[in-house]
């Protein structure tokens, strides 16, 4: 993945102190699932609470996110479609992609 708000191979916590530092409700970063291999968290801050969103690829390439139940699963060609159709409200996620923490070491590559 290559994105700035990709963060890699970062623990839960250290994903959640990164939001906490931010403050602000729709603060999201992505870094790699710590229990899926080949997966993703997309980490979304809202009311003190980060809520964690599976990202992952299709077998035909496609990016896709674990929404809330009953919202249609959806599809992007590349990273940075998803995340600018999360950034607007009610896409199934707990609050809309406002502020993206943004990866301060260095953009990390993986894919």
């Amino acid at each position: 993945m290559d994105h700035p708000v990709y963060h890699g191979n970062i623990n839960r916590e250290t994903g959640e102190k990164l939001l906490s530092k931010s403050g602000k409700d729709g603060s999201y970063l992505i870094r790699d699932s710590e229990s899926r291999p080949g997966v993703y968290c997309l980490c979304v801050l809202y009311q003190g609470l980060v809520y964690t969103y599976r990202v992952s690829r299709t077998a035909q390439s496609s990016w896709t996110v674990e929404t809330a139940p009953g919202v249609t699963k959806r599809l992007f060609r590349k990273v940075k479609n998803l995340i600018s159709a999360y950034q607007k409200e009610d896409q199934g996620l707990a609050v809309a992609l406002q502020y993206p923490v943004i990866n301060q070491k260095g953009r990390m590559t993986t894919d």
